[in-house]
């Protein structure tokens, strides 16, 4: 019987691994808690027992487990709330992102063998997105002066990043464990990106480049062509736009795999009191790629050029499309060390808290894409050259406070509540209507229930109250753009021990 339990466990897990989507998060990139106990505690899982979920968290909390095998089936929802205000000499336009709902399933296998315990996990780690449709601001970024452009740009980003996990722990004695896990990591992205002319211009010119940088082949015969850089033909650029997507739920366009690891201990003080530390590595991942990406320019081109000849004077709106292949580089997830401690307050009364540190800034310096376009005649002049752009980041590494109690109201039912804040990692220089990762507070709530002392269903609910920052711009060609998150999340979970 349990051997059939434990093969249906693993087929289970082979199929979690193909559906597991992307999703938005809120400590950054990161999710701010993992499993409904500890979600509902405003993240804090260090130092005591909250189920498999503890994969994501300090993997040694796993050496609680009392049964002999230990199966958690879970679910999250994540409601991000996301508006980016754009400010004009027209007065202020607003738009709000269509990317609000993002489901995520969850689950991890426990087994123990004496002092030892392994199992197996998947999890999403986190990521962000933002959908902003073809009738908002930011669909034409010429603001009306582009003939050419027939439909709208579509702005989206989704980025997600899932883990499949191997943990294992081991007793040293009645008091101490340490645990660790080795963690298969894959990521996926979708983007469409239209850029001004005013934001392509900073990244060409070497005098400005306040927002990044732009180099290649592509971007030296562009510069050929357009006359305010001494070029001939092109006369105006009306936008430029990075796209690759697809219709997936569960997987980004462009993907990218990898590994990482974790390692943690938890040190029984006495019986009321548990400590417990965690490190998680930063992943290894290999460029996040794509074959099917285009990359487009609306520009104010002469007639003549276009055509192929010398220039004529008469001057048209044009749309250029360029297909080609996508590399994102060096896209990683930071390492992160925290402590966290568990306090049994009274029999029915434990309080828990955590504190981390994230590494962000050794992770979010830069955005790096490399575009090479397909050697095709359809691409023209641009057949089998590339363009590297790197937007600016210079995210800061991000403490996080993560404070919450579990409250026994009867044998069965269980409350809890919590508290989880994480500043803002991202400068307001470089924020991005596309990538508003600055959501801060975040109240906790939940409740679980256990039919037995093995079986339980658990439930939590988060709201991430707004955060606004604002971009500056140049004060010139770039306006500025404020950037206003909230979130309602919610996690649930079915787990049984056997």
């Amino acid at each position: 019987m349990k051997s059939r339990m434990i093969f249906s466990v693993i087929l289970i897990l082979s199929v979690m691994f193909v559906i597991v989507p992307d999703a938005s998060a809120t400590n950054g990139m990161n999710l701010e808690g993992y499993g409904p106990i500890a979600h509902a505690m405003g993240g804090a899982s260090f130092g005591y027992w909250n189920g498999t979920a503890a994969m994501m968290g300090n993997p040694a909390t796993l050496s609680f487990l009392k049964d002999n095998y230990w199966l958690d089936i879970a679910v999250g929802f994540l409601g991000p709330d996301v508006d980016a205000t754009v400010t004009t000499s027209m007065g202020a336009m607003d738009a709000e992102s269509a990317s609000d709902a993002f489901y995520m399933p969850a689950l991890g296998f426990l087994m123990r063998r004496g002092e030892m315990t392994f199992g197996l996990g998947i999890y999403s780690q986190g990521g962000m997105g933002t959908e902003y449709g073809s009738d908002s601001w930011m669909s034409d970024p010429s603001m009306g002066s582009n003939d050419a452009l027939e439909n709208g740009l579509v702005n989206r980003s989704e980025v997600g990043v899932g883990r499949v996990i191997l943990p294992f722990t081991y007793d040293v004695n009645k008091k101490f464990s340490i645990g660790a896990s080795i963690d298969f990591v894959w990521a996926g992205m979708d983007l469409q990106m239209g850029m001004s002319e005013a934001q392509f211009l900073d990244l060409a010119n070497p005098a400005a480049q306040n927002i990044g940088t732009v180099s290649g082949s592509m971007a030296e015969s562009f510069g050929m062509m357009y006359e305010p850089f001494g070029g001939t033909g092109i006369q105006e650029l009306h936008h430029a736009y990075f796209d690759f997507t697809n219709d997936s739920d569960f997987t980004g366009e462009a993907k990218g795999t990898g590994f990482a690891g974790k390692i943690g201990a938890v040190y029984a003080v006495n019986p009321k009191l548990t400590l417990g530390a965690t490190y998680h590595s930063k992943t290894f991942l290999g460029d996040l790629e794509s074959d099917n990406a285009s990359m487009s320019m609306g520009v104010d081109i002469d007639d003549g050029v276009l055509m192929g000849g010398a220039p004529s004077g008469n001057y048209v709106d044009y749309v250029i499309d360029v297909s080609g292949k996508i590399s994102v580089k060096d896209f990683e997830w930071p390492a992160m060390f925290g402590i966290g401690a568990a306090l049994e307050a009274t029999d029915r009364l434990m309080i828990a808290c955590d504190l981390k540190m994230i590494q962000w800034s050794s992770v979010m310096e830069d955005f790096k894409m490399v575009f090479e376009a397909d050697d095709v005649a359809t691409n023209g002049g641009f057949a089998g050259q590339d363009l590297s752009a790197t937007l600016f980041q210079n995210w800061d590494d991000q403490f996080v406070i993560s404070i919450g109690g579990a409250f026994d109201v009867t044998e069965s039912l269980v409350i809890r509540a919590g508290y989880n804040y994480g500043k803002n990692p991202v400068p307001d220089k470089y924020l991005n209507a596309l990538f508003p990762a600055i959501v801060e507070n975040h109240i906790t709530f939940g409740a679980g229930y256990y039919f037995a002392e093995n079986r339980a269903v658990n439930l939590s609910m988060v709201t991430a109250t707004s955060a606004e920052y604002e971009n500056a711009g140049d004060g010139s060609g770039i306006p500025p753009v404020e950037s206003t998150h909230s979130q309602f999340n919610w996690q649930l979970m079915f787990s049984t021990g056997f």
